[in-house]
């Protein structure tokens, strides 16, 4: 192993290995960054790994991110030299994958680039200059000579609708970009400290797989048929060697409750346009914590037939919408109006790609047509900065609570009415639930605290994953707990049960102070201690959240902590 650069700068730096025979993997190091993608924050950077094959051709799999492009170039060239790379196989065209194709070509004008059709597509307004291109599709096969053979394998919307992975069966090697991956800066090259990683892996999951629940599936019935893989050689983060089998097994389960969820939504943006790809994800993401299952559709390549047959049997659709100019973007989204059914849901956002069609013709076609709104238009007109994305987060949330309001009040009334009774005497206190995390802030009323642990001191509190409180409580984050006083609650306790629509401001006309840790704490509460989130589990309908405590105040030390009483113990 190679650390090209000094470990203690905590910036940019480069590493490479050997991960099997003739196989080196590049690493770029991106130690400081704290946001990505869809702005979902970061807490241990992240990585750009790409990957050199040396058969008797030579495959370079994937580049790197511009940020890197010294870098990474002086170590490509290091390890070879660039002229005699044969094959540039792009696993996706997401730019901190390809960031450096441009400069890959031009050093290897001889190159041949091979990727799906919809990346080469792509590629072709990236680069601005005639290459070499290979169009696979899944089963076909790349021989590099000296046993390694690499079978492609199509894994569209992993997540954007080019995505490939690639076998190499003499090494057992599965090249899968952003699939299996997760946001995780480190030296360590594999995953041998499994406890140190899975939050950040289930997390990578939620927020980019997740939505794309039916389409990992697919991927992983491909990939059952390929034989045995023995590394993962993911595209950001550690790479999976000595879990594998543990890995791969929890994006099943985890895809086959998604996929089984009788509600579903279809997401539909278009792919390199504007913020379209990325509004879209935190929509989706919003959708999925209420349970709802959801299906990404890239209108500029979506099938009619396909569109017409996904959208008959949803429950809801979402459209970022499109440019005008695109023409195939624009009849998928008249194919859409074609076959939407009265009293299905729907929900509109711009993409802000400086062409989008109009949303207030369309939503009035919607509305004619019977459609209920999931979520008031949302309208960008600038950057989006991350109060927009959580706007989004919770617009999509709102959705998914909408589309599944009358399966839950039903399931309220099929309890027994002895149990709810003895369970709604379980009696808890009354907290509200503060966090910041960079310009994005949020509350929630709590009752289920409990202190869980005396050294480290510690508590734990259930958090119900559709709460938009939920993005911010991740590992590592921090937030305080502020405790109500008995009799002087009910102002506080009023204005924290409100509805709070999309991106609204849950602490306007509310008292508070800054804690050490940047959350708001409540003026008016009793006491408060600021926390860590230490660890997550997941229960059926809740998160529990373990948390370490740094501080805490007593603003009365005589006063006691408002305690609630419910009825029944079947829902808040």
């Amino acid at each position: 192993m190679v650390v090209l650069t000094d470990r203690t700068q905590k910036r940019l730096t480069m590493q490479t290995g050997e991960i099997a025979p003739d196989t080196t993997t590049i690493r770029s190091l991106d130690w400081d960054r704290d946001r990505f993608d869809i702005e979902f924050g970061l807490q241990n950077g992240t990585t750009y790994n790409s990957f050199l094959i040396r058969g008797e051709k030579i495959a370079l799999v994937d580049t790197s991110h511009e940020k890197f492009r010294e870098r990474y170039l002086d170590t490509l060239k290091g390890l070879i030299e660039p002229s005699q790379i044969d094959y540039l196989i792009i696993s996706h065209t997401e730019p901190d994958h390809s960031g450096l194709v441009k400069d890959i070509v031009q050093l290897a004008p001889e190159i041949t680039v091979v990727g799906s059709k919809v990346a080469i597509q792509f590629l072709e307004d990236l680069v601005h200059h005639p290459f070499k291109r290979q169009i696979v599709k899944n089963g076909d096969q790349l021989d590099l000579g000296k046993g390694h053979v690499l079978e492609f394998v199509n894994a569209p919307n992993l997540h954007w609708p080019d995505t490939i992975f690639s076998y190499d069966a003499g090494t057992q090697v599965m090249f899968t970009c952003d699939a299996f991956g997760m946001h995780y800066c480190s030296d360590s090259t594999y995953d041998e400290d499994m406890s140190a990683i899975e939050a950040d892996f289930r997390f990578y999951y939620d927020c980019l797989m997740a939505p794309n629940a039916r389409s990992v599936l697919s991927a992983l019935k491909r990939m059952d048929k390929l034989g045995d893989v023995t590394t993962v050689a993911t595209g950001h983060g550690p790479l999976l060697l000595h879990h594998v089998g543990e890995w791969v097994d929890r994006y099943r389960r985890w895809s086959k409750a998604q996929a089984k969820a009788e509600t579903s939504v279809i997401v539909f943006y278009v792919s390199d346009y504007g913020y379209s790809d990325r509004l879209s994800q935190a929509i989706a993401r919003g959708i999925t914590k209420t349970g709802v299952g959801v299906e990404m559709m890239d209108l500029k390549s979506a099938d009619p037939q396909e569109v017409q047959e996904t959208v008959s049997r949803a429950g809801g659709i979402a459209i970022a919408m499109p440019p005008a100019s695109n023409k195939a973007a624009t009849a998928a989204v008249s194919t859409v109006l074609a076959a939407v059914k009265s009293k299905q849901t729907v929900g509109l956002f711009e993409s802000y790609g400086g062409d989008d069609e109009p949303i207030d013709p369309l939503l009035s076609q919607f509305r004619n047509l019977g459609l209920k709104e999931g979520f008031a238009a949302i309208r960008v007109k600038e950057t989006p900065t991350e109060a927009i994305y959580q706007l989004c987060e919770e617009a999509g949330t709102d959705m998914g609570q909408l589309l599944t309001r009358d399966r839950n009040i039903k399931q309220r009334k099929s309890i027994d009415n002895d149990l709810e009774k003895a369970l709604g005497r379980i009696s808890g206190g009354l907290y509200i639930i503060t966090a910041q995390k960079g310009d994005i802030k949020s509350a929630m009323l709590a009752s289920w605290v409990s202190q869980a642990s005396f050294k480290p001191l510690g508590l734990t509190i259930a958090v119900a994953k559709d709460r938009a409180i939920e993005s911010l409580m991740q590992v590592s984050d921090r937030f305080v707990l502020n405790i109500l006083q008995e009799g002087n609650y009910q102002a506080l306790m009023k204005h924290f049960l409100k509805r709070f629509p999309p991106g609204a401001d849950r602490f306007e006309g509310v008292n508070t102070q800054t804690a050490t840790n940047g959350s708001p704490i409540l003026t008016d509460a009793l006491a408060y201690v600021e926390c860590k989130v230490e660890s997550r589990m997941e229960l059926s309908d809740h998160w529990i959240v373990y948390a370490s405590v740094d501080t805490g105040r007593v603003s009365k030390a005589d006063a006691l902590t408002a305690v609630h009483h419910r009825k029944v113990g079947n829902y808040y």
